[in-house]
């Protein structure tokens, strides 16, 4: 892991860290200050108040701002609650996550001693570096510069999740974290098939360790395994006394319906069809 710990004695040292990171996400601040902010940790700050927990606060908004916005031109026909749904895996925090490694912001951040000792930076702190550092260019460069930046990045989700795809790197995450913490990993048996040869869905559930979690419907096997493995991802971060739900139902009809409506938006749309 190549992220730094507090840098505020080393001028040569933070200036080329700056530097750097300025190069991979190809924008040039004005205010390296607000660069420094967006990559401090508050494990690395000298006061909360200087890390970048305010700055995330401002990016989680510009982010949920520029995605619905996006969403709102280009697909018109699309009902909100559809629109709710796919932008819910876009601005999630594995997609932060993922778009932060895709930077490589874990080699630029600013972390306190015993964070830079732990093999990998946790996901959580990469999808907050980069709602911060999307906040820091909004205030070095405007709203649209912003804007830019995040468009850049996010398209290809937002593309992904309408064509059903969205989630691609549920497995791929479960994998890093069952090899990470405990040394093997996980199997998708395939516990169900409902539906007409020409339009079957199938119910798939991740298993590791011994340990089998709450199955998943899909209208193919990969999209099962995908729902499978945000299933077995989302119960592994909850306290063990804490229950989750089972997503235990074959998928509707309708294939949108399937794929992003909930249980109330689908009464919604039966009663407008």
């Amino acid at each position: 892991m190549a992220a730094h710990g507090p840098l505020g004695d080393d001028a040569p040292a933070a200036d080329d860290l700056l530097v750097r990171c300025q190069q991979r996400i190809e924008y040039q601040f004005q205010d390296l200050d607000l660069l420094r902010a967006a990559l401090t940790h508050a494990s690395g700050a000298d006061h909360r108040l200087q890390s970048n927990e305010r700055l995330e606060f401002l990016g989680d908004a510009i982010l949920g701002m520029v995605v619905c916005e996006q969403l709102f031109d280009r697909y018109p026909k699309q009902l909100e609650g559809e629109l709710t749904k796919i932008k819910s895996v876009v601005v999630s925090r594995l997609t932060c996550a993922k778009i932060s490694r895709q930077l490589d912001l874990e080699e630029f951040m600013i972390l306190g001693k015993g964070m830079t000792t732990a093999a990998e930076v946790p996901p959580s702190l990469l999808a907050d570096v980069f709602e911060a550092l999307v906040a820091a260019i909004h205030l070095d460069g405007g709203f649209e510069v912003s804007r830019r930046f995040l468009l850049r990045h996010l398209e290809p989700e937002i593309e992904a999740t309408v064509a059903g795809r969205g989630g691609d790197n549920y497995k791929s995450i479960l994998q890093q974290v069952a090899q990470r913490e405990f040394s093997t990993t996980p199997t998708y048996p395939l516990l169900d098939e409902k539906g007409p040869d020409h339009s079957k869905c199938f119910q798939v559930a991740a298993q590791l360790a011994g340990r089998r979690f709450p199955p998943a419907w899909g209208q193919n096997k990969k999209e099962a395994e995908q729902r499978a493995a945000e299933n077995a991802l989302t119960e592994l971060r909850q306290p063990p006394e804490a229950e989750t739900p089972v997503d235990d139902q074959p998928p509707a009809d309708n294939e949108l319906e399937a794929t992003l409506a909930s249980p109330d938006e689908l009464d919604t749309l039966r009663d407008e069809q």
